[in-house]
């Protein structure tokens, strides 16, 4: 049996109680994911509704998975496991709570009559191809309702478990509008390994932007998060920039790094530990707050824009910035406050 040794505790143990709230049918750990444990449970719902204010182009997200073994230690997701008595560091990256019926829970919710066939995001807050995919296999049924009910909807992803799905995302771009887009801020794979550790390397994610490309899919990249004084350099953005320009790249959106709430310690922890020459300067450009100062974001416009120009991506396909920060989209959730996707 391919999960030989896997060990299964009772949801009714007592020992994640914020789990209780939300269906919990078993907890497993394998071999094959040593440190991790997925918490198995049955969603009541399978779309969020995002608000009108959020300033966002989709309507609806679907989010399979909480928590997210990418382990990427900016990622604004975190403070979401803090409601399910998790803490938004070592349990975000390790304790995977996996919506086991999603898909079928979503066709339900799409064979309505008042469903609009609006579009709908996947990895808006965690990452739907993280390696838990690899289990779970949620993703094809997920496409599959999509597809049949005629509703259009975007992929972001830093997983290549993607290039499993593209022979059915291409059969689904025949009927509906498919928008698939690749996460790649870190060029440096050294750096990569330290910020991103359960993450595929740089090159693969590249090749994956290729495999997209191939199977007639446009494929836009997300450079989020630019990290400061890490990862803005001329020649590190002209590297990334033009790898992905090689690479068949269609669009191109870059943002600098924002640390919201837990995930702004979890971050600094780590740069006090790595780079404690930089924290001064952090908290120059963060002071209280989550986002850079106005100052930087023009700088790193500046510092983009002719950089996108010179490789080919069209200024009315790409950003680098936005004008404004755009209203915090929020999942919804069957039972317990909202929570914080961007």
């Amino acid at each position: 049996m391919r999960w030989a040794g896997q060990t299964l505790d009772a949801a009714d143990d007592g020992a994640l109680p914020g789990l209780e709230r939300s269906g919990l049918v078993r907890s497993v750990q394998t071999p094959e994911f040593e440190g991790i444990t997925f918490h198995e449970v049955l969603c009541k719902s399978a779309l969020n509704e995002v608000p009108g204010e959020s300033q966002v182009p989709f309507s609806w997200t679907v989010n399979p998975m909480r928590g997210c073994s990418h382990a990427c230690r900016y990622c604004f997701a975190r403070p979401t496991h803090e409601y399910l008595d998790l803490d938004s560091g070592n349990d975000f990256d390790s304790q995977i709570v996996v919506k086991t019926n999603v898909a079928a829970v979503l066709r339900k919710e799409l064979a309505r009559r008042s469903w609009k066939r609006e579009p709908v995001a996947l990895g808006t807050n965690t990452d739907p191809y993280q390696r838990a995919e690899g289990r779970y296999r949620l993703m094809p049924g997920i496409i599959r309702a999509l597809t049949e009910s005629g509703t259009p909807f975007s992929i972001l992803t830093k997983g290549t478990l993607l290039r499993r799905d593209l022979p059915l995302l291409t059969l689904a771009a025949q009927q509906v509008d498919v928008h698939v887009s690749i996460s790649l801020a870190i060029h440096d794979a050294d750096l990569q390994k330290q910020l991103e550790p359960g993450t595929p390397s740089p090159r693969a994610r590249l090749d994956l932007v290729r495999a997209v490309r191939d199977a007639g899919l446009e494929c836009g990249v997300l450079v989020a998060p630019v990290i400061p004084f890490l990862t803005d350099g001329a020649k590190q953005l002209d590297g990334l920039i033009g790898a992905l320009a090689e690479a068949g790249a269609t669009t191109v959106t870059a943002l600098p790094m924002h640390l919201r709430s837990s995930t702004k310690d979890w971050y600094m922890s780590w740069l006090v530990k790595e780079h404690p020459a930089l924290v001064r300067r952090y908290r120059q450009l963060y002071g209280h707050g989550a986002y850079v100062t106005p100052e930087y974001k023009q700088w790193l416009k500046a510092r983009i824009d002719p950089l996108l120009d010179t490789y080919g991506f069209a200024a009315e396909q790409t950003r680098s910035l936005p004008a404004n920060e755009p209203a915090e989209p929020r999942e919804l959730v069957t039972s317990g406050p909202a929570l914080t996707l961007f």
